[in-house]
Order: C-alpha cells, then sequence, then structure tokens
C-alpha cells in the first residue's frame, strides 16, 4: 500500500514542482506568449482588413480569445485562481467610461487641429470602414494592453514600484512602433508620452485593464474608424467613416506620424494622466520600489 500511495502521489509532487519553477521564470514565459498572441492578431488583421464584412467579427473573436489566453496562461503560470485585473464585476462600468473616454479626447484634437486651420480637406469615407476599423482595433487594443500593462507594467511594479515600471513600461510601448513604416523618433517618443502613460494612469488609477483596454480601443477606433487619419506612422491604407486631410507644421497636425505626434496630443492626453495618477495616489495605489533583500 505504501508503495502505492508514492507512485499515486509522486506525479502530483512532480507537477507542482514544475509549475513553481515555471512561476519563477513568470516574466519571461508570459512576455513572450504575450508577444505572440499580438503578433499572430496583427497577422490575421492584415489578411482581413481589406473586407470590412470579416473584419469585424474576426477581430472581436480575436479580442475575446486574447482575454481568455491570458486568463489561462496568467493562472497556469502565475498559480493564480483569480485574475482580479480582468475581474468581470466592474467590467460594464469601465469599458463605459474608457470608451467614452477615449473617443472624447480624439475627438477634442481633432477639434482643436481644426481651430488652429490643420485641416484641410473633409469628405465621406465609408460604413463599411467604420465597421472593420472597430474589429482591428478591438483586437489591437486588447492585445497590447494584456501585454504592456497586464503583464509587462503588473509584473515590474511588483519589484521596482510604480513610478520606475511607468516609465520603463511607456518607453518600450512607444518603441514597438519603431517598425512602422514612416515612424518618427518624436512620434514614437510622443505615442509613449501620450498613449503609453495614459493607459497605465488607467490601470493604476482602478487596477483594472478593461478601463485601459476600453479607452485605447476607443482613441484608436476614433482615429481611424470615424476620422480616417494616419494612425501611428503605419503606411496602411486608412477606411473610415470621414476622410480627413491634414495640412500645416508638424507641431499641430503630427506629419507623416499622424495626429499622435502634434503637440496638441501631448496637452490632450496630459490632463487625463495627470488626473487618474492623483486619483491612484489618494487611494495609496502608487507602490515603493521593493527594498534589496524583501520578500
Amino acid at each position: 500500500m505504501a508503495s502505492t500511495e508514492h507512485q499515486e502521489t509522486h506525479p502530483q509532487a512532480g507537477l507542482s514542482t514544475t509549475r513553481r519553477r515555471l512561476r519563477t521564470f513568470r516574466f519571461p514565459v508570459l512576455l513572450v506568449a504575450l508577444f505572440a498572441v499580438m503578433t499572430v492578431i496583427a497577422g490575421i488583421n492584415q489578411l482581413v482588413a481589406p473586407v470590412p464584412v470579416l473584419a469585424l467579427p474576426v477581430g472581436v473573436g480575436l479580442a475575446v480569445a486574447a482575454v481568455v489566453a491570458y486568463r489561462r496562461l496568467s493562472g497556469a503560470v502565475e498559480l493564480r485562481q483569480d485574475i482580479p485585473e480582468l475581474d468581470k464585476a466592474d467590467r460594464r462600468t469601465r469599458l463605459r467610461q474608457g470608451t467614452l473616454l477615449g473617443f472624447g479626447l480624439f475627438t477634442g484634437l481633432m477639434a482643436l487641429i481644426a481651430v488652429f486651420g490643420g485641416w484641410q480637406a473633409v469628405s465621406w469615407g465609408s460604413f463599411g470602414g467604420l465597421l472593420g476599423a472597430a474589429g482591428m482595433m478591438a483586437s489591437v487594443a486588447v492585445a497590447e494592453e494584456l501585454l504592456f500593462r497586464g503583464v509587462l507594467f503588473r509584473i515590474m511594479e511588483e519589484r521596482l514600484g510604480t513610478v520606475i515600471s511607468l516609465v520603463v513600461s511607456m518607453l518600450l510601448f512607444g518603441a514597438t512602433h519603431l517598425v512602422n513604416v514612416n515612424a518618427t523618433p518624436w512620434g514614437v517618443l510622443s505615442i509613449a508620452l501620450t498613449g503609453g502613460a495614459m493607459t497605465t494612469a488607467a490601470y493604476v488609477a482602478t487596477r483594472s485593464l478593461w478601463l485601459p483596454i476600453a479607452l485605447h480601443f476607443a482613441w484608436n477606433f476614433t482615429h481611424v474608424g470615424i476620422f480616417g487619419v494616419t494612425l501611428s506612422g503605419s503606411d496602411a491604407p486608412v477606411h473610415g467613416l470621414l476622410n480627413v486631410t491634414l495640412t500645416g507644421p508638424s507641431a499641430l497636425t503630427g506629419g507623416i506620424f499622424g495626429p499622435e505626434a502634434s503637440l496638441l496630443a501631448l496637452v490632450v492626453c496630459l490632463v487625463p494622466t495627470i488626473v487618474l495618477l492623483r486619483r491612484a495616489k489618494r487611494a495609496g495605489q502608487i507602490r515603493p520600489r521593493r527594498r534589496t533583500g524583501s520578500s
């Protein structure tokens, strides 16, 4: 009997040891896995982009699949039963808040550019382009937020604290846009200071990924799907509800990188970023750097 019990419990003990070792390397494991997910999503989006009737359902499906993958990977690798950053209790509220905020911020940015004479021409685009952009931007926003806020920032923050992790994660977020054809040094830095900092602040203030996901989605969707302007230095054709042509100095319009490289974008995004971080500080959500030797 003793021998039989040993044979029955030994595989479980071996599995436990394997999982403990896996958790030790959770940061690189999750980082590589989520980067792979993001790459696959980008490839599929590129394939279905020319067909809006496919781009919408495929994009939404990819977004849902990415969330499921994150839950399962994080649960398995980090030995977590609950994933509080994807808590379903506040999902609808956070998604609604983030969508309204992202839409309002980018619409405000485009209004400011218009006030200062940056709009050259406006014409109607297509409703199909609007739908296709919604699907694509949903999957992109989910994948990037899961990777940069859900894995990179969250795990780094445990050891390095909020401030250092925010700076590092936002710079890495900006650096990923260097691969875009029309990327510029200022454009990359600007997107780090705007999108990277703002969505990280949204996560810090709420400790939920739903708000930064919705904020990221709405900003990009309004950018491409409604106004039809260049996104983050990409050379991909833009098909939105409107086709807005911008003209004027790069400081106003963002030049070939798009409005995110406009100085006005910094102003527009700086305000909510500061508000969110002040809220996080009042709530005690700004975490200090862990001292060497502490558990």
